[in-house]
């Protein structure tokens, strides 16, 4: 299992969406606060449909807290100031991937102490960021890839597919 972590997340529908991508690949969230948001909000569960409920999700008081309750623990922390691909990073089972808040991303100093773990999205050069949301979706299914989306349903079923499509 994977864990995606939110340091400070801002917009309540991005975390929404997160967590209903975490409860579709089997992924634990971690949200770091403060949070732009009450995670009780109508936009969070809105976003993550009725998924929510089915939710793995931990809250902790600050990145402090965090680190004191997961110590030791493998982190990868997504940020366009990384010199690493993405998809050049060997993803463990059970390691944490961690995104920072939408409006700046992962503070400096914590980067430059995670140096060696830090990954990025390619993109062109004009281009600031992509939407949390994605950047958690591409991130953790390419970790899932490396695992051979182990425990996840790969094969589809065209059988009710064609039966749906004849009436």
């Amino acid at each position: 299992m994977f864990n995606i972590v939110l340091l400070e997340p801002e917009i309540p529908a991005n975390t929404g969406n997160i967590g209903r991508t975490c409860v579709a690949a089997g992924a634990r969230l971690h949200l770091i606060e403060p949070m732009g948001f009450q995670i009780s909000e109508k936009q969070v569960k809105r976003a993550g449909l009725d998924y929510w409920d089915k939710l793995d999700v931990t809250v902790y008081d600050s990145y402090r807290d965090f680190m004191e309750k997961n110590p030791a623990v493998k982190i990868y922390m997504a940020t366009t100031k990384a010199r690493k691909i993405y998809t050049e990073a060997a993803f463990e089972e059970d390691c944490y991937i961690m995104f920072g808040k939408e409006s700046r991303g992962i503070p400096e100093e914590i980067l430059v102490e995670n140096e060696e773990n830090t990954i990025r999205i390619p993109m062109y050069e004009d281009i600031r960021s992509l939407n949390l949301g994605n950047s958690v979706a591409v991130v953790l299914y390419e970790a899932l890839r490396q695992q051979g989306f182990a425990h996840l349903n790969t094969k589809g079923d065209l059988h009710r597919l064609s039966w749906a499509a004849d009436q």
